[in-house]
């Protein structure tokens, strides 16, 4: 039994999913930088408001720029199927940064009806009523 809940206390340390990452945008949480490290095509395609764009190759040698010591840091990328937020947080890691990955990714983000920010402006999609409540303002998961 001790093993699972260090198992699950360490997801639940270093794991965060889209509704806590919005909501914690929402309040303006002190400290907080959420890094997408997607390419500059999908950067391009559509962001998180508020995110900052560091490609994973890209943060050893721009970190320390473009993220204030003592920040913490949420990493995304595309989504589940994606392992490019775990190869992010990673890099922050190593450089001494507290860091979570975003699970669910940009996909779910937008799947989940939050605004994203493109080349056009803010907007966002419809709720996929597969990954949320179509008419809640949460999972209700917590």
């Amino acid at each position: 039994m001790t093993s699972a809940i260090e198992h699950f206390s360490n997801r639940l340390r270093f794991e965060t999913d889209v509704s806590d990452v919005h909501h914690a945008l929402d309040a303006a949480t002190p400290g907080l930088v959420v890094v997408d490290s997607r390419s500059t095509e999908a950067w391009d395609q559509g962001r998180l408001p508020g995110a900052i764009h560091l490609p994973t190759r890209e943060i050893a040698a721009r970190a320390a720029a473009a993220v204030p010591a003592g920040s913490t840091v949420v990493t995304y990328c595309w989504g589940p199927g994606c392992n490019g937020a775990t190869r992010a947080a990673l890099e922050f890691a190593k450089l001494g940064y507290q860091v979570k990955e975003m699970i669910g990714g940009y996909e779910y983000w937008v799947r989940e009806g939050f605004p994203i920010d493109t080349a056009h402006g803010r907007e966002s999609r419809p709720v996929d009523d597969l990954t949320a409540p179509a008419h809640a303002l949460t999972c209700g998961c917590s």
